[in-house]
């Protein structure tokens, strides 16, 4: 468990440094790939668990939908439109299916995956995509969605090293039985502090509202969602009865592994940073 933490903090790193290397485009595309990554492991893991979505479609739309506020900002494509236009899709694909019983089992799963996967990592390429009225340009931007994963992961950091050392308490056996309620504390302290740490760092390029001691009071909600978003792959990985979403990544696991804790603190970044 430790190495794979590690492991993944290293990765987001340089995942991070790319991105404020190749600016904009470059972080568009890097997150619309760790999207459309995620869905296919998702749609694995729906297989796994005796749904059939339509994945190899889903995943196209799944990279629409997550890059859409890109596509508005260059090309004037309202972003909601993507969704609209899967709903219609896959309700009319659904017709076609061969398995009658399973048609609405295979609309729900590909429709969820799209929504919990694409729709929120969304948010991400809406953290980093410039628009024209704005204050803190798109190194801004950039950091500004460097500081939510290092917020949400350095959470992990922090259960870890505070569960080993304290951690009594389970959070929720069935679930995760490796976490703790002590654990899940340290992982917020953590957060907090290095949320503090890089508003500070970063202080010539960060929205002035989000001033060290309010990015620090920010990290606690994202840190907390982000434990929920971890919860939640560990909920969907057991009813597939799969320990990893993948292989993807060696010595970690599947890209979803990595990007879990981000799903659902992706949206609220957005708009704790004041973008929305």
């Amino acid at each position: 468990m430790a190495k794979r933490i590690l492991s993944t903090v290293l990765l987001w790193g340089l995942v991070a440094g790319a991105l404020v290397f190749f600016r904009t485009e470059g972080g568009v595309a890097l997150i619309t790939l760790i999207s459309v990554l995620t869905l296919r492991e998702f749609y694995r893991l729906m297989q796994s668990a005796g749904l059939a979505p339509f994945d190899k479609l889903g995943m196209a739309f799944g990279g629409l939908i997550t890059i859409a506020p890109w596509l508005e900002m260059r090309f004037g494509i309202p972003a909601a439109h993507w969704l609209a236009l899967a709903v219609v899709v896959f309700s009319i694909r659904i017709l076609g299916e061969r398995e009658p019983n399973n048609r609405v089992e295979a609309l729900a799963a590909t429709l969820f995956g799209l929504v919990y996967v694409a729709l929120m990592l969304q948010y991400l390429v809406r953290i980093v995509t410039p628009l024209p009225t704005d204050t803190i340009g798109p190194v801004g931007r950039i950091l500004l969605f460097v500081w939510l994963v290092a917020v949400a992961k350095f959470c992990d950091v922090g259960a870890l090293l505070t569960g080993l050392a304290i951690g009594k308490h389970k959070m929720s056996p069935q679930i995760s039985p490796k976490k703790s309620w002590e654990g899940a504390v340290g992982g917020v302290v953590a957060s907090m502090l290095i949320g503090a740490a890089l508003a500070w760092w970063w202080r010539d390029y960060f929205p002035a509202h989000l001033t060290p001691l309010i990015a620090g009071l920010f990290a606690a909600p994202i840190a907390v969602i982000g434990i929920v978003s971890d919860l939640i792959e560990s909920v969907i990985k057991r009813r597939a009865t799969i320990k990893d979403s993948g292989d993807t990544i060696p010595g970690i696991g599947g890209v979803f592994d990595v990007s879990d804790s981000l799903i659902l603190t992706a949206p609220l970044g957005y708009f704790l940073f004041g973008l929305a």
